[in-house]
This record gives structure tokens, C-alpha cells and sequence, in this order.
């Protein structure tokens, strides 16, 4: 998600800082470009004349012409203003007795049931003891699908089967509950193609009974403009507390993530952000920001590595990086553990500068391709793989036959290898580097 929206705007950024000073002729050029980035994206259009006209306001003024660098200057400005856009970060309210009602609600199709197991799994890591609770009587899928995912998880799962109306479901839900001293209760409600008059009173009712702390909306991102019209529908009946969004690792066009929280005031707690269970992260806008303007995400990645690599072992491996001193004997340790984090792809567009490159060699870098990397690299010396420099043609040949592979394709990974290293020097040394660059944008 995002990758044309960031695409878009860092050729913009690239146009302003060619010019150096800034006329006010060179803003408004510039922000008719960021104009139609945000619409293609399908930001409301709304949402966008607001965030335009706010950015043109400061752009314009003393606080850019008086700049040393005027074009880092501006898109700080825009940082800020989709970072306002977006809204303040907000959690799970579990204030008051327990156990704490978590409402989820959505079409048909967004994504619900799954999301109700990945928030237990989530609040879980929290200490938090959770029921999940099959009141999607109207797609007997749904409780089968969620007791199936229960026990997979080692959560329980209480079900009526598809008899008994979802309003008695969770009533009797809400008195386990409460004998068993669960914390949370995570109720899994009915969803349609569209919203429906029935639909909206059914969940009044369930609302009526459990009096949910929290009622998440669980919304497809990859809905687009149709998204903000649904929580629009549902914040109207039963008063939305907050949002989920499913499917942001897809090709979504990101426009919901940015308008939602301004058109409907309800601010986007949840990404799901992958099919695995754990797939679920809390939402930062101000990290979503800088990912958005090609500026990478190193506190969700640290976040990622800390869940999967010994923390000496990461530690020692950044100091590595960052001094550009790896060589493809860590890169293979290192690779193990990438592939527990996620997509690579995905890691690599968190890393600040990276994510033009990614656009270059994500067909090598994919999954699928992961066990090529493995051959070559295994099929190298032990003085191969630290000094990479040694490798002629013989030995390069020697390396394609071991690995089932061609020299190209060694080059291949030994030109990658080391635009990787030249990137982490940059970003370690300050001044011209990427850690320089931002530093100076965010004095």
C-alpha cells in the first residue's frame, strides 16, 4: 500500500529541490502535483483540499522562504499536515470492571472474523485473557471459522451454533464471561454486502445488551473511497469508537487510511497488515507519515526484529550495518530471521532511502526467491563470503554450478549486496546520508 502515493510525491519533492530558493509559483506547481498524487490515491477529495490548503498557507510564508533548504522545508510541512490528517495514535479502552466488551462490526467480507482472533492473539501478548464470540449466525462459515481459530490459537470460543439470535448469544457470552473472569469479550457480529436496515438494528441491540467499551469498525483498505462511506454508515447508528483496517499489505491505493480518521473523526486503532495471525499492529500515524513520504519506518522494524532476533544479536548486527561492515556471512544469519518478520520487500520499505530501491529489486528479493540467495551464498567460501572482493570469474563459476544457479545471477546478488552496504553507510555517516538529511529536516 502506498507505493504509488510515494512514488508520486517524491518526484515532486525531487522537482523542489532542484530549484533551491522557492517563488510561490514553484509551490502552487508543486502542490497541484501532490494534489492529484492524494486523489489518484483516492483520498476523499474533500480531505484533500483541506490538507492542500493547509500546507500552501505554511508553504508560502516566512516559515519556508527564510529556510536554508526550502524544499526539505516543505516537506516537512506536508509530514506535519497528513501527520494531523491522520490523527493522534489511540488504544483499546479497558478502563472500568471487566470483562472489557470489544464490538466488532463491518461488511461482509472486510475481514472480521479473522481480525476478532488476531486482536485475542494481540491482547494476549498484554497479559489480557479474551473469549472470542461466534454472533454471525447468518454465515454458518463464520462460527465454524472462528471456533476453528480459537483452538489453533488456544482461545476459547463461545457458540450457539446459528439457531439462537446473536443478541441471546451474547447475553449468555457476557455470563461466561463473567464466571470465567475473562478480561475481554470480542464479539464477532454479522456483516452483509451492504449495509442493511436490519443489519443496523440488530446491532443496536447487541450494543443495547453488552454496552461494549469499544465498537471497531473492521474495514477493507482496499475498499478505497467506499470504505469512508461505510464508517460514515455504521458511526451514524452505533456511534464507531474506532477503526480497523484489513488488507494494507495488498495493493490498496491507501486513500482510506488517510480519510477515514478526517471524515469521520474516528481515529484508526488497528492495521492488519498480512494473513498470519499475528498480522495485526497497533496504528501510528506519525510512522505511517514518514512511510507515506519515503522516509521509512526503523520503530516498526525494530519493533519486528525484537519479536523474532536476540536482542545482543540485533544490536551487534545494526552496528554492523549502519558502519557498512556486514558481509554476506551475516547477511545469511540475518536472512533466517528476516523471513520469520514478514515479506522482505515490506522490511526493506521501512528502512529510510530504501524504499525507492525496493521498486528495482523486489523481484529479487521476494520469497519465492529467498532459497536462491540461500544456494549462492552457501555455495561460497568461508573467505568468500567476508570479502566478497575475491570472487573472479572461476570462482564465481564454481559458486552458479554449486548453487544451481548462473553467474548472472551471482552478479545479480553481489551488485544488490553492495548497494545494500552503500546504503547503510549513508545512513550511518551523517552529513550528505540519509540520518543527515533527516536530521536537518527535522531540527
Amino acid at each position: 500500500m502506498f507505493e504509488s502515493l510515494q512514488s508520486k510525491l517524491n518526484a515532486v519533492f525531487d522537482k523542489l529541490a532542484s530549484r533551491g530558493r522557492l517563488t510561490e509559483q514553484d509551490v502552487d506547481a508543486a502542490l497541484r502535483e501532490v494534489r492529484l498524487a492524494l486523489l489518484e490515491a483516492d483520498v476523499n477529495f474533500k480531505v484533500v483540499k483541506q490538507l492542500v490548503a493547509r500546507v500552501r498557507e505554511r508553504a508560502v510564508g516566512v516559515e519556508v522562504t527564510q529556510s536554508l533548504t526550502p524544499a526539505q522545508q516543505v516537506v516537512k510541512i506536508v509530514h506535519d499536515e497528513l501527520l494531523a490528517t491522520l490523527g493522534e495514535p489511540a488504544r483499546l479502552d479497558l478502563s472500568g470492571p471487566s470483562p472489557h466488551v470489544v464490538m466488532l462490526v463491518g461488511l461482509q467480507g472486510s475481514g472480521k472474523t479473522t481480525t476478532g482472533a488476531k486482536l485475542a492473539l494481540n491482547l494476549r501478548k498484554s497479559n489480557k485473557r479474551s473469549m472470542l464470540v461466534a454472533a454471525d449466525t447468518y454465515r454458518p462459515a463464520a462460527v465454524t471459522q472462528l471456533e476453528v481459530l480459537g483452538k489453533q490459537l488456544d482461545i476459547p470460543v463461545h457458540s450457539e451454533g446459528t439457531r439462537v439470535s446473536p443478541p441471546e448469544i451474547v447475553r449468555h457470552a457476557l455470563q461466561r464471561a463473567r464466571e470465567g473472569a475473562f478480561d475481554v469479550l470480542i464479539l464477532d457480529t454479522a456483516g452483509r454486502l451492504q449495509i442493511s436496515e436490519d443489519m443496523m438494528r440488530e446491532l443496536e441491540q447487541i450494543k443495547a445488551i453488552a454496552r461494549p467499551q469499544e465498537i471497531l469498525l473492521v474495514a477493507d483498505a482496499m475498499t478505497g473511497q467506499e470504505a469512508v462511506n461505510v464508517a460514515k454508515g455504521f458511526h451514524e447508528r452505533v456511534t464507531v469508537t474506532g477503526l480497523i483496517l484489513t488488507k494494507v499489505d495488498g495493493d490498496a491505493r491507501g486513500g482510506a487510511a488517510i480519510s477515514m480518521r478526517e471524515v469521520t473523526g474516528v481515529p484508526i486503532k488497528f492495521l492488519g497488515v498480512g494473513e498470519k495471525l499475528d498480522a495485526l499492529e497497533p496504528f501510528y500515524p506519525d510512522r505511517l507519515a514518514s512511510r507515506i513520504l519515503g522516509m521509512g519506518d526503523m520503530l516498526s522494524l525494530i519493533e519486528k526484529a525484537g519479536e523474532t532476533v536476540d536482542r545482543g544479536e540485533a544490536e551487534r548486527m545494526g552496528r554492523k550495518m549502519v558502519k557498512g561492515e556486514f558481509n554476506l556471512e551475516d547477511f545469511l544469519k540475518q536472512l533466517q530471521q528476516l523471513k520469520k518478520m514478514g515479506p522482505l520487500t515490506q522490511l526493506l520499505e521501512m528502512v529510510p532511502g530504501m524504499g525507492r530501491l525496493t521498486k528495482d529489486i523486489a523481484p529479487e528479493v521476494t520469497d519465492k526467491e529467498t532459497g536462491r540467495i540461500e544456494a549462492i551464498i552457501n555455495s561460497m567460501t568461508l573467505e568468500e563470503r567476508r570479502d566478497p572482493k575475491v570472487l573472479n570469474g572461476s570462482r564465481k563459476r564454481r559458486i552458479a554450478r554449486g548453487s544451481g544457479t548462473t553467474v548472472p545471477e551471482v552478479n545479480d546478488l553481489l551488485n544488490q549486496f553492495r548497494q545494500m552496504q552503500r546504503m547503510m553507510k549513508q545512513i550511518g555517516s551523517g552529513g550528505r546520508g540519509m540520518r543527515g538529511m533527516l536530521g536537518d529536516l527535522f531540527r
